[in-house]
């Protein structure tokens, strides 16, 4: 049963896990506590880019959810602190990819209800994200994942009243029309070095998400 967001910020459960796959077995998953001790905080929606832990964070001293990164330092993360988006750019779930910042929004000019945005890093700084026109479309997209060679976007949209998993390739350094690849109740895709797809299924009755699971395709 899904937990009410204020109950899970004293649950001591709810949070960012880690497990780690040693000969095709994953290890029991272990909590990434990101906060001071004695201190508040829901953290979850991560996204590693090497050393850099991304995450949104409801926690003590800050308003509503805010982002965050934290640093990989001997064996652990440590160091978090804010990430100052401009707050016009009213950044979602987000993947990094160098200097590339992709995230989902329903900032004003997008197509549908909640597109995909790409913002890039120059001189330190985020610049006005751009939306990515060939992804989006009167549906909700969101959850965005980019492949290490930065030449797929894998993504969620709404498809016949559920999520599913959707990919873009990119030619000649522009994305192309998304094809379906899981469907239905599939979301927030992910993928390894080896190509195989990680995503949630989420489990409905009478219309309300009862749970959610990770699963994974393999590519063969």
């Amino acid at each position: 049963m899904t937990v009410p967001p204020e109950k899970q910020l004293l649950d001591g459960v709810t949070g960012i896990y880690v497990s780690h796959r040693i000969d095709d077995t994953w290890s029991n998953p272990v909590r990434v506590l990101l906060q001071d001790v004695g201190k508040l905080a829901l953290d979850g929606c991560t996204c590693v880019d090497q050393n850099i832990l991304w995450f949104c964070s409801a926690r003590e001293g800050y308003t509503g959810v805010q982002w965050f990164s934290a640093r990989y330092i001997q064996g652990k993360w440590s160091n978090w602190q804010k990430i100052e988006f401009n707050p016009d750019y009213e950044v979602g779930e987000l993947h990094v990819h160098g200097d590339e910042l992709y995230f989902h929004s329903s900032r004003a000019g997008g197509k549908g209800h909640r597109d995909i945005w790409m913002s890039k890093k120059i001189a330190g700084e985020w610049q006005t994200p751009v939306n990515i026109e060939a992804i989006n479309s009167a549906d909700d997209e969101g959850y965005p994942y980019i492949t290490l060679d930065g030449n797929e976007l894998w993504f969620t949209r709404t498809y016949l009243g559920t999520p599913a998993v959707f990919r873009s390739k990119k030619v000649n350094g522009t994305w192309q029309s998304p094809e379906l690849i899981i469907s239905q109740f599939a979301g927030e895709p992910t993928l390894d070095p080896a190509g195989n797809v990680y995503f949630v299924h989420h489990f409905y009755k009478e219309g309300v998400m009862l749970e959610a699971d990770i699963y994974i395709a393999y590519r063969i």
